[in-house]
C-alpha cells in the first residue's frame, strides 16, 4: 500500500507541476504582471502538498494537521470566492465546499477536544496564506480558473492523506473520520475538474488543462486501491 501511495503521489506531483507550469507560460505569453509569479507559487506549493499529502496518510500528527489547515483553507477560499466570482455555477460550488469542510472541520475539533486527535492549528500555514493571497491577488477576469486551479489541487492533495490514512492509519477515531469524509472529498475534486474543464472548453490551454486535470483525478483515485 505504501508503493501505492508513493506512486499515485509521484504522478500527481507530475501533472500537477505540468498543469500548473502550462498556466503560466500561458499568463506569460499574455503578458499578465505578476499572474506568473503567483503562479509558480502555486507549482511550488503543489509540491509541497503532494509530499505533505503522502506524509499525512500515515502519522497521526501529519494528518491531524493537514486536515485541519486543509479544511480550514477550504473555507476561506471559498468564501473569498462568494465575493468575487460572477459565475453562479461556482459560487453554488464554494457555498457546498463551505458547508461540507466546516462540518469536517468541526467533528475533527470534536475528536481532539476529547483527546481522540493530536491537538490541531488554528490557523493557516504560509503555504495556504500564500495560496490566499494569490486569489486577492488574481485579476478579476482569472479570479475563477485560479480558484478551481487551487480547489483541484487541493482537493487531490487531500485525498492522498484522507485515503491513505482510512487504509493505513494508526488511530483508529481518525481513521474512521478519514474514511467518512474521503468520499466527499472526491466528490468535491470531480466536481471542481468537470467545471475547471468546462470554463476552459473553449480554447486549446483549457483543453490541455482538462486532460492534466483527468489524470489529477487518475492520480489521486489510485492512493486508495
Amino acid at each position: 500500500m505504501k508503493v501505492l501511495l508513493q506512486t499515485a503521489a509521484a504522478g500527481l506531483l507530475a501533472v500537477t507541476l505540468s498543469a500548473c507550469g502550462d498556466k503560466a507560460g500561458e499568463q506569460r505569453a499574455d503578458g499578465q504582471g505578476n499572474e506568473p509569479v503567483n503562479i509558480a507559487q502555486d507549482v511550488a506549493g503543489a509540491a509541497t502538498g503532494v509530499a505533505s499529502g503522502a506524509v499525512g496518510a500515515v502519522s497521526a500528527d501529519a494528518f491531524a494537521r493537514d486536515a485541519a489547515i486543509g479544511g480550514l483553507y477550504e473555507v476561506e477560499s471559498s468564501k473569498l470566492a462568494l465575493t468575487r466570482s460572477k459565475n453562479p455555477d461556482v459560487i453554488a460550488t464554494a457555498k457546498m465546499i463551505i458547508a461540507d469542510h466546516t462540518l469536517a472541520n468541526d467533528e475533527l475539533k470534536a475528536l481532539a477536544a476529547a483527546g481522540k486527535a493530536p491537538s490541531l492549528p488554528t490557523s493557516l500555514d504560509e503555504r495556504r496564506k500564500g495560496m490566499l493571497d494569490n486569489l486577492t491577488g488574481a485579476a478579476a477576469n482569472d479570479f475563477d480558473d485560479r480558484y478551481l486551479d487551487q480547489q483541484t489541487m487541493a482537493h487531490h492533495e487531500a485525498l492522498l492523506a484522507f485515503n491513505g490514512y482510512a487504509r493505513m492509519g494508526d488511530n483508529a477515531d481518525l481513521k474512521a473520520f478519514a474514511a467518512k469524509h474521503a468520499p466527499k472529498l472526491e466528490a468535491h475534486a470531480e466536481m471542481v475538474t468537470k467545471l475547471d474543464r468546462s470554463t476552459n472548453a473553449d480554447d486549446e490551454a483549457g483543453s490541455g488543462k482538462s486532460a492534466k486535470a483527468n489524470a489529477l483525478g487518475k492520480a489521486a483515485h489510485d492512493a486508495k486501491h
